[in-house]
């Protein structure tokens, strides 16, 4: 692996990978596309037919599922910036504008979840349709979307952790990454003559986490024992993973005044909460089955 990196190259020296000339985005009659928003409309997308398909499956008019991902889009995009400027306040609160300004980056995935959720609540109140079955359809399809939606941070050089030397580390030039993203760990174990740091590929974790996850999902979605339990899943597991790769991010959005990671929290609280309804609705069917059973000993 060179000691000089060109500003567009990616490596993952342990791997012996050295990717030349990875573009942010390009231009077309002078209007510049980035390759971020692409990714993520294309990881938007694959999710959108995936949810039609499960929908088809379960005997649901996949005409819902596309109505929806219309307010969804909108609303989870706005549910993602929210998040992000709350906790990011002092960076917005002289100038107001700029909080309308989203190409500079500045979308949270938590943010867009909860938005996406609540919508889904009110779109099913609308249509008089059960949240948690539509939820339980949803989910596979939202984790697929995640899994293709890191990848634009991949070609953004962000959303990577602090410095590591395992198999998947990663190389990025300085010049490419926010300095605000550099902690001081990794400052301290970049090499004198070299251009670049060497940090936890943390996008491609949570890739990973999701796509075992989403795997899971797929395969026990036929047995599963009532509605809403893929809506647990997929709240418990991604939260299990995120709490995780939280903490070792270097992007992390903090609860203001204090250095307690907010999504690491929120990680956590769904994971343990999703962990509890689960096990209670479990006790609870249970116990019906027991009493329903007829009585079948000698008086």
């Amino acid at each position: 692996m060179q000691d000089i990196m060109d500003v567009t190259d990616i490596a993952f020296p342990h791997l012996g990978i050295y990717l030349r000339n990875i573009p942010r985005g390009f231009s077309i009659f002078g209007f510049h596309i980035a390759l971020y928003g692409m990714i993520i409309g294309l990881g938007i997308l694959c999710g959108i037919f995936l949810a039609a398909h499960i929908a088809r499956k379960e005997n649901l008019d996949p005409d819902l599922i596309w109505d929806f991902a219309i307010y969804a889009i909108i609303f989870s995009i706005i549910g993602a910036r929210i998040y992000y400027v709350i906790f990011q306040w002092d960076i917005y609160k002289d100038d107001l504008l700029s909080i309308f300004n989203t190409r500079k980056g500045g979308l949270a995935i938590y943010g867009a979840v909860i938005a996406a959720f609540i919508t889904l609540w009110v779109y099913c109140r609308v249509k008089k349709q059960s949240f948690l079955k539509i939820a339980d359809i949803c989910v596979p399809a939202l984790t697929l979307g995640q899994i293709i939606g890191r990848w634009g941070n991949f070609v953004n050089r962000e959303v990577f952790g602090e410095y590591t030397d395992g198999l998947l580390a990663m190389r990025l030039p300085i010049d490419a990454v926010r300095s605000s993203d550099i902690s001081e760990s990794i400052a301290s174990h970049m090499i004198e003559g070299t251009n670049y740091i060497q940090v936890h590929p943390t996008f491609l974790y949570e890739g990973l986490w999701n796509l075992a996850l989403l795997v899971i999902m797929l395969l026990y979605r036929k047995h599963k024992r009532f509605q809403g339990e893929m809506w647990l899943l997929y709240l418990g597991g991604y939260g299990l993973g995120r709490a995780w790769i939280e903490g070792i991010r270097t992007d992390t959005l903090f609860i203001p005044h204090t250095t307690v990671a907010v999504s690491q929290v929120l990680a956590i609280v769904l994971f343990v909460a999703s962990l509890a309804a689960d096990l209670v609705i479990r006790a609870r069917r249970k116990k019906a089955l027991s009493a329903s059973e007829p009585n079948t000993e000698e008086e």
